[in-house]
């Protein structure tokens, strides 16, 4: 199945505030597969759930990369509060206590993540002949034109 591409430049609103949050990953010692095995495996199960229950949790989107050593996930969330609130989520804490009993401080898999709001009017993006993809995903895609040409254009929109 094919992604529908989108000929030409496009860019997202930029009208409301939105939160990034970059998750990931690294294998530190690939043969140490029982212990980064269980953290691998916990995320299809939650990016699940992200994904049947969108609008009530807050999440918009995701992309995800896979390297030999490592992943990360970039996702966006309506706002902090949101993010937060699936953080101390049954499924999510679940996950997180299995990764401490298991893992803790073993230097066999490393994780991390990193949180950014983004302030409306702040941000900008373009995708010239590509899918939804990254925030054009998230938010509102838009085509580029003589009004919003130019990123200096593009983040004075909303401000």
């Amino acid at each position: 199945m094919t992604k529908n591409i989108y000929t030409g430049r496009y860019t997202t609103e930029n009208d409301k505030d939105v939160v990034v949050f970059l998750i990931g990953m690294r294998v530190n010692n690939r043969f140490a597969i029982h212990k980064w095995g269980p953290v691998f495996t916990a995320m299809p199960g939650m990016i699940k759930e992200l994904y049947t229950h969108k609008e009530e949790l807050g999440f918009l989107s995701m992309e995800s990369y896979f390297g030999l050593r490592s992943t990360v996930m970039i996702q966006y969330w309506r706002s902090t509060e949101d993010l937060l609130a699936y953080a101390k989520g049954k499924k999510h804490l679940s996950a997180w206590k299995n990764f401490n009993k298991k893992v803790g401080n073993n230097a066999a898999v490393g994780i991390y993540h990193e949180t950014y709001e983004l302030k409306k009017g702040k941000y900008e993006s373009v995708y010239g002949n590509m899918p939804l993809y990254g925030l054009g995903k998230a938010m509102k895609h838009i085509p580029i034109t003589k009004e919003n040409m130019g990123a200096l254009k593009r983040l004075k929109r909303c401000t």
